[in-house]
């Protein structure tokens, strides 16, 4: 029973840590460079996420080439909305 609540247990605290992470960068005097931690701990907690609960670990080649075209994508979207924000 244990194998199978393992990856979910360390998920689960990962997550926890990533939260905590989180609060503390919110509260760090920081400056400009909150937002990009912020950003990059997201990432990594979209990331746990898609590789435990989409079952990308067990899944073959071509799930995660699909699933990794739709992070890219979602990454060209997300340039595209900040280079017209910076651009007005």
């Amino acid at each position: 029973m244990w194998s199978e609540l393992r990856p979910l247990v360390l998920t689960w605290a990962g997550l926890l840590a990533l939260l905590a992470i989180t609060i503390a960068v919110s509260f760090a005097p920081i400056g400009p460079v909150k937002p990009v931690a912020n950003m990059a701990i997201a990432a990594v907690k979209a990331g746990l996420i898609l590789w435990v609960f989409m079952h990308l670990r067990e899944r073959g080649g071509l799930l995660r080439v699909f699933a990794l075209g739709a992070v890219a994508w979602l990454a060209v979207l997300m340039a595209m909305a900040v280079a017209d924000i910076l651009t007005r």
